[in-house]
C-alpha cells in the first residue's frame, strides 16, 4: 500500500488543488518555485508534486547554471523561460550539461498551466514577482550538504568543497526562506506541508550564515 504524503494531516493531493486554484503568476502559467539548501530533497519532491498535478512540467535549476555561474544565472532564465511564458508562448532553453562542462541543444517548456521551478535559488529575488507559490524545503543546511555529498560521491568532492561557500554567500545576499508560502518537511510517513514565514523577515538572514535552518525546525 503506498505510503501517504501528509500535508498537514491533508495529503499531497490537497496541495494540489491548493496550487491549480492559484491565479496565474507568468502570463498563463502558475509558476511554483521548489526552493531549500543543496541535498533538500527537492527534485524528489517537485517530481512527487508534478505527477500529482497530472505531469506538471519541471524546470531543474542545474539545467541553468554552471560551473562557471553557479548563481549568476538570472539573466538566461529570464530570457530564455520567463519572457516567452509571460507572453503565453513556449519557453526554449539550452540544459547545462556538468560533466561535459557545455550547454546541450535547446529544450522546449510549455506554458503548462501549473511549472515548477525546482533548485537552489529558485525563490531568488529576480523571480519571486513571477511565482504563484513558493516552496521551501525545511531541512538543516549541514544535513542537506551530508546528503548531497553522499549522494554525488568523491567524484564530486572538489565540486561539493566550492558550492557550499558559494551557497551561503548567495543566500545571505538574497534568501529565500524568509519569503515562502509553505515549509515542506520530509518524514518517514510522507510529507509535512507547514505555513511559510510569507513576506516578514525570516532567521535566513541570520542562520545562513551560522548554523541554519536547524534553529528553526
Amino acid at each position: 500500500m503506498p505510503v501517504p504524503h501528509r500535508t498537514s494531516g491533508n495529503t499531497i493531493h490537497d496541495l494540489t488543488l491548493r496550487l491549480t486554484a492559484l491565479a496565474p503568476s507568468c502570463g498563463p502559467v502558475r509558476l511554483i518555485g521548489v526552493d531549500g539548501h543543496a541535498g533538500s530533497g527537492k527534485s524528489t519532491f517537485a517530481a512527487r508534486l508534478a505527477a500529482s498535478l497530472g505531469g506538471a512540467p519541471v524546470l531543474h535549476l542545474d539545467d541553468v547554471a554552471s560551473h562557471d555561474e553557479l548563481f549568476a544565472w538570472t539573466g538566461r532564465l529570464l530570457a530564455q523561460v520567463i519572457e516567452p511564458l509571460r507572453r503565453g508562448a513556449p519557453a526554449s532553453y539550452t540544459p547545462y550539461d556538468w560533466r561535459a562542462r557545455r550547454f546541450g541543444t535547446a529544450r522546449e517548456l510549455p506554458a503548462a498551466p501549473v511549472l515548477i521551478v525546482e533548485g537552489v535559488g529558485a525563490g531568488r529575488r529576480a523571480l519571486r514577482p513571477h511565482l504563484a507559490m513558493l516552496l521551501w524545503m525545511e531541512l538543516p543546511h549541514e544535513e542537506s550538504w551530508a546528503r548531497g555529498r553522499q549522494r554525488d560521491g568523491e567524484e564530486q568532492r572538489d565540486f561539493w568543497a566550492g558550492w557550499v561557500g558559494a551557497e551561503r554567500r548567495h543566500f545571505a545576499e538574497d534568501p529565500s526562506r524568509p519569503f515562502a508560502d509553505v515549509l515542506v518537511r520530509q518524514s518517514p510517513e510522507g510529507y509535512e506541508v507547514l505555513p511559510g514565514p510569507g513576506k516578514t523577515v525570516g532567521p535566513d538572514h541570520t542562520v545562513t550564515d551560522s548554523e541554519g535552518p536547524s534553529a528553526v525546525c
